[in-house]
């Protein structure tokens, strides 16, 4: 790391940290932060001439202390005409934001997209935003650790860029403390930056924010994070060859959906991944024997999250290869016959509500029922589109809890609100992008600093069967009725 001072027009920042392990744009980036400036408009002077995107610091040879010199000017910031209407590029960016309908964009900053993808994913969660809006120094547990500390503050503090900006937000500090946090996001090759797998990315951050957001006295609530995403399995495990039985709980925070040649839908892959074999030392045979694992899924989140088991090692190439066969998946998932017969029965009421309130709404009797294909999409009414779409959209942050109030109940329903998908044959390359319904019920494709709006029939197409993008994490949020 060396520290230097930068001049630029009349301005001088004396004491700009460098970090020589990575590219030049990434100091660019910072040096945009700080004077608004696009890296692709600077113009820095070194010894030899211009700084180059990609120039090795070790040959440029900067010094501790040294003054840069930058040239190039900031994006214009256009002020509201006095009189006459206002334009959308008028408006403060905070004003934008809500006017464009979507957040900004990340800066990509060396191999970076499968980091963007996932904070675009989790950040269009309005509950996790208000838990690490509340979250300081002074409410950190005494036995988290620093590292897991200052991922969460740069959590938090990425998301309020986000959220407040209209230009893309370079991931800066979030990308130091995440290397910092999990050294192998910082793993090289040829001295740039590996592509990582975005699943690991997706299940460390998530890791981390549930040690740090959870309330120090199990008496003062519930784990947050265990409750926006947990997915709590009652498990029988039992030896045909012994006899043995047991059973166990445990908590995850996604679904599998296993991929094979039988496997067409999202619901399919489901069923399979909930009966597995392992094999274990048997106590009574006093040898190892196969076991079979039957799990049902006997708690439910708010968020559901699967991820779609496509990346497979391959010794031939020493690599993960990647599984391109199509599977579909809907915008409305039905888990209720993935459930134990204790959480059917606690969701038997609030879905028999949501069947007479989307019946009333939709002009049906109250007795009608909504219908539930064998593969557990549910079909829906245009009254329970709105209100899964737009209507429930239409919300704002601050009526979400982030915990769920004890007159709110889980159906069993879910309605798709963010995809992230991957690009190419193995998950160690390619590219990730994030595809995210907005609060106003539209989506957006998050291809890193270039937000794209996107048609809702054009979501369900990301399904696999070729090179393009195709599915690899899809989050769904609860349907929930009052009780």
């Amino acid at each position: 790391m060396v520290t230097a001072s930068v001049k630029w027009q009349k301005e001088v920042y004396p004491a700009v940290e460098i970090d020589t392990s990575q590219p030049p744009y990434v100091f660019k980036c910072q040096l945009y932060d700080l004077t608004g400036v696009p890296p692709e408009r600077q113009k820095i002077m070194v010894k030899g001439g211009l700084l180059k995107d990609d120039a090795d610091w070790s040959k440029v040879g900067v010094k501790e202390g040294q003054r840069l010199m930058m040239m190039g000017t900031a994006d214009e910031i256009v002020k509201a005409p006095e009189k006459g209407p206002v334009f959308v590029e008028d408006m403060p960016e905070e004003e934008q934001v809500v006017n464009l309908g979507h957040s900004a964009g990340l800066f990509n900053l060396g191999n970076t997209c499968y980091m963007n993808s996932t904070v675009q994913c989790l950040h269009s969660v309005p509950e996790l935003k208000s838990a690490l809006t509340e979250y300081n120094q002074l409410v950190k547990s005494n036995d988290l650790d620093h590292s897991s500390h200052l991922l969460t503050t740069a959590t938090r503090d990425l998301f309020n860029d986000l959220h407040k900006n209209v230009k893309p937000v370079a991931p800066m500090q979030f990308w130091m403390v995440l290397r910092k946090k999990y050294p192998q996001f910082g793993q090289q090759s040829n001295g740039a930056f590996m592509q990582q797998d975005a699943e690991e990315c997706w299940t460390q951050l998530l890791y981390t924010l549930s040690q740090s957001l959870k309330s120090p006295s199990s008496s003062e609530g519930p784990d947050i994070v265990k409750t926006l995403f947990g997915i709590e399995f009652d498990n029988r495990i039992h030896c045909a060859e012994s006899g043995e039985e047991s059973t166990e709980t445990e908590t995850v925070y996604s679904l599998k959906c296993h991929i094979s040649q039988e496997v067409n839908h999202l619901h399919e892959g489901l069923k399979r991944g909930l009966k597995s074999e392992l094999e274990k030392a048997s106590p009574s045979l006093g040898r190892s024997a196969v076991y079979v694992k039957d799990s049902r899924i006997n708690g439910l989140p708010r968020y559901l999250t699967i991820q779609f088991v496509r990346f497979f090692w391959k010794r031939e190439s020493n690599q993960k290869a990647k599984i391109l066969r199509k599977v579909d998946y809907p915008l409305s998932l039905d888990v209720y016959d993935l459930c134990s017969d204790n959480l059917r029965k606690k969701l038997e009421g609030p879905r028999k509500v949501l069947r007479d309130t989307e019946g009333k709404k939709a002009g049906l009797k109250t007795s009608a029922k909504t219908s539930v294909s064998t593969d557990g999409d549910t079909k829906m009414t245009e009254a329970e589109e709105s209100s899964s779409g737009s209507g429930e959209a239409s919300k704002s942050a601050s009526q979400e809890s982030v915990l769920l109030e004890k007159e709110q109940q889980l159906t069993g329903i879910y309605d798709l609100v963010a995809v992230l998908t991957h690009k190419g044959r193995s998950a160690d390359s390619g590219h990730y992008v994030a595809w995210v319904k907005q609060e106003n019920g539209k989506w957006v494709q998050f291809d890193d600093d270039n937000p794209i709006p996107q048609r809702e029939e054009d979501i369900t197409k990301l399904s696999g069967g070729g090179d393009w993008h195709m599915a690899y994490i899809c989050m769904y949020k609860a349907r929930i009725v009052p009780m």
